[in-house]
C-alpha cells in the first residue's frame, strides 16, 4: 500500500509531521514540536502514533522547531536513518537542537528551584545528549538534485522562501505500478520579502501538502518601516525601550536588516540594540556567512560596504546569562530582541516579567502568535498574564505587525499554487488553525477549481487514483 499520512500540523500551526509508505519503506516529512496550548504540547510527551525505529528517512523542510524538534526524541526512541535537509538548514538546524535542549534543561532546572511545577522533579522533553545524537543523523541535499531512496522513492528540494535555507519537498512515489508526485510546500515564504529569495514555482503534482498559516489573511500592503520608526520613536520619547519576541531565525534577521536601513537614513536614533538569544545571535552569523544565499538586493549592500547588511551600529549580542540579567539595570531607551518569538520560553519571559508593568515600554510582536501561547493572549487584551508561576500585570503598550510574517499570505499562497503546470487530484491544507485552513479551501475550491480536503490528526490515505481516505489510525 502506498499510503500518505498526517502526524501533525492538523488543526493548528504547529508539529509538522508527515509520513509517506511505499514499498516497505517509510519517509517521514518534518519531524516538529508541537508548541501553543497545553493540550497539544502534551502530544509531545505522549509516544510517537508510529514506531521510530521503521522511520528509514527523514527529509526537513526547515530549521524552526516546529519543524524539526522532536527529531532528539525520535532518534532517542529508536531512528536510525539520515535525516535530509538543504545544507543550511542542516547548520541552522544544529543550532536550533541543541539551543531547544538546553532551554528545557535551563526551564526544567528553574521551575525545580522555584518550586512551581507541578511535576516533581520537573524533567525536560528531551537532553542536550539525545540532541547532540540527533545532530549526528543529519544529512545535507542541495537545492534541485534528485535523491533515490529505497523503495522507489525519490526527493528533490526547491526554495521555499520562509528562512535561510529553508525548501519545499517535492516526491515521487511508486503506486499501483505509475509514479505519483507529491508536493509539499512546507511554510511558503512571501515574494519580495527582504533578504529572501522568492519561492520557487511549483513542478508537477498529483498531490499538494500546502500551509495555511495566514489562509483566512491578507499582510497589510505597505506597513513596515515606517510603522517600525514609529514605534521606536514613540517609545524612546517615552523613555520607554522596546522589546521584541523575534524568532531567532529569520524574524530577528529581517529586523537586523531593516533597523541598519532606518539608522543608515537617520530615521530612528541610534538607540542600542540588544540581541538576547544565543541562538538568534548563532543564526545572525551564520546568515551572514551565507549573504551568496541572499536576494540580489542584500547582497549589492554587501558588494557596496563589504559588510554583512544584517549588522549596524550600537549593536550587542548577549551570550551569557549574566549579561542577560544585566539588561534588567538599563533605563534607558534601547531595543531588546529575545526568543521564543511567541513568548512560550527563552530568555524573553524573564524580560516581559521586568517590563510589561512599566507603561513605558512597547512590546512588539512581529510574527504569529498561536492560540494559547502568552502572545496571542496580550494580543487579546489580557491584562495579566502567567509567567513562571505568577500573574504578571500587562501596562506596557503592546503591538504586532503582521508585514514581518516570513509566511505568504492567503494571496501569496494562491500566488505559488498558481505556478503549477495542472491542477492536482487533490489539495490537502495543513499547517493552519481551522478558520484559516477551511478559508484557504474555500479559496482554492473557487479560484481554482481544485480538490481540497483537511485532514485530521492521524487521518491517511490511500494514493490511488481516487485519493480514497484509510482512516483515522496510527502509523506503521
Amino acid at each position: 500500500m502506498t499510503k500518505l499520512q498526517f502526524l501533525g500540523a492538523c488543526g493548528t500551526v504547529t508539529g509538522s509531521k508527515f509520513m509517506v509508505s511505499a514499498e516497505g519503506t517509510r519517509v517521514l516529512v518534518d519531524c516538529g514540536m508541537f508548541q501553543g496550548a497545553k493540550k497539544l504540547r502534551l502530544l509531545n510527551w505522549d509516544p510517537f502514533p508510529f514506531d521510530p525505529a521503521a522511520i528509514d528517512h527523514v527529509v526537513l523542510t526547515h530549521a524552526h522547531i516546529d519543524h524539526v524538534g522532536m527529531l532528539p526524541k525520535l532518534v532517542r526512541e529508536g531512528f536510525q536513518g539520515p535525516a535530509w535537509a538543504t545544507p543550511v538548514t542542516v547548520e541552522l538546524a544544529r543550532l536550533t537542537l541543541a539551543d531547544a535542549a538546553h532551554l528545557q534543561e535551563e526551564d526544567a532546572a528553574y521551575a525545580n528551584k522555584a518550586g512551581f511545577s507541578k511535576h516533581k522533579p520537573a524533567l525536560p522533553l528531551y537532553s542536550v545528549a539525545d540532541a547532540e545524537r540527533a545532530i549526528e543523523h543529519l544529512r545535507p541535499l542541495e537545492y534541485d538534485r534528485t535523491l533515490e531512496l529505497p523503495g522507489g522513492i525519490s526527493i528533490r528540494l526547491q526554495e521555499a522562501g520562509h528562512i535561510l535555507g529553508s525548501a519545499s519537498v517535492h516526491a515521487e512515489i511508486p503506486c499501483n505500478g505509475e509514479r505519483v508526485r507529491l508536493m509539499f510546500s512546507g511554510d511558503l515564504g512571501r515574494y519580495d520579502s527582504p533578504i529572501l529569495r522568492d519561492p520557487a514555482p511549483g513542478s508537477a503534482a498529483d498531490y499538494i501538502v500546502v500551509e495555511s498559516t495566514y489562509g483566512n489573511r491578507r499582510h497589510p500592503e505597505g506597513e513596515g518601516a515606517q510603522e517600525v520608526a514609529d514605534i521606536i520613536n514613540e517609545t524612546a520619547r517615552r523613555g520607554g525601550i522596546v522589546l521584541i519576541p523575534a524568532f531567532a531565525i529569520g524574524r530577528t534577521q529581517a529586523l537586523l536588516y531593516l533597523i541598519r536601513d532606518l539608522k543608515g537614513q537617520n530615521r530612528i536614533p541610534d538607540l542600542p540594540i540588544y540581541v538576547d538569544s544565543p541562538m538568534a545571535i548563532a543564526a545572525t552569523e551564520l546568515f551572514c556567512r551565507h549573504v551568496e544565499d541572499f536576494d540580489e538586493a542584500a547582497r549589492a549592500v554587501f558588494r557596496e560596504t563589504g559588510a554583512c547588511p544584517l549588522l549596524c551600529p550600537n549593536l550587542h549580542f548577549l551570550r551569557t546569562q549574566e549579561e542577560s540579567k544585566k539588561l534588567n539595570d538599563v533605563r534607558f531607551p534601547c531595543i531588546i530582541i529575545s526568543a521564543s518569538g511567541m513568548v512560550t520560553g527563552g530568555r524573553i519571559l524573564h524580560h516581559m516579567k521586568h517590563r510589561l508593568p512599566d507603561h513605558r515600554n512597547t512590546v512588539l510582536f512581529v510574527g504569529f502568535q498561536t492560540s494559547g501561547t502568552r502572545g496571542r493572549l496580550m494580543l487579546d487584551g489580557a491584562r495579566e498574564v502567567k509567567i513562571h508561576g505568577e500573574q504578571v500585570p500587562v501596562r506596557a503598550q503592546i503591538r504586532s505587525l503582521e508585514s514581518f510574517s516570513r509566511h505568504a499570505d492567503a494571496a501569496e499562497i494562491l500566488r505559488w499554487l498558481q505556478t503549477f503546470p495542472a491542477a492536482p487530484r487533490t489539495a490537502f491544507i495543513v499547517h493552519g488553525e481551522p478558520d484559516a485552513a477551511g478559508a484557504l479551501a474555500e479559496m482554492i475550491r473557487k479560484s481554482l477549481k481544485w480538490r481540497t480536503h483537511i485532514p485530521e490528526y492521524l487521518e491517511a490515505f490511500d494514493l490511488d487514483a481516487d485519493s480514497r481516505p484509510a482512516g483515522r489510525r496510527r502509523g506503521g
